[in-house]
């Protein structure tokens, strides 16, 4: 097998690794402290910051635009009702006004 099918297969398994290994920390606990359980539900919205804020501040105003309109609508809706809006308006945003 090539390179790239080891490294693809090596990632995959550390990931699988990363993610029953939390699960099987955790499920040795009767009860996860709150503190632990906020610090878990805050991750969703770190890693999407995370993946989107870099790139909207690396290319143009469209991303930045977005950003922006995710951060307003954050305050009124649900996280993934604004997610797939800031999605909706970046796809429009790309497709109407191309770089």
């Amino acid at each position: 097998m090539s390179t790239t099918i080891w490294i693809i297969l090596a990632a995959a398994i550390g990931t699988y690794l990363t993610r029953i290994g939390g699960h099987l920390i955790l499920s040795r606990f009767e009860r996860v402290h709150y503190r632990v359980e906020a610090a878990l539900n805050a991750v969703p919205a770190a890693v999407l910051t995370a993946i989107v804020a870099a790139p909207a501040s690396d290319h143009g105003w469209r991303e930045l635009l977005v950003l922006v309109f995710c951060v307003l609508l954050s305050l009124r809706v649900s996280m993934m009702t604004m997610f797939f809006a800031g999605a909706a308006l970046l796809i429009a945003l790309r497709h109407f006004f191309p770089a």
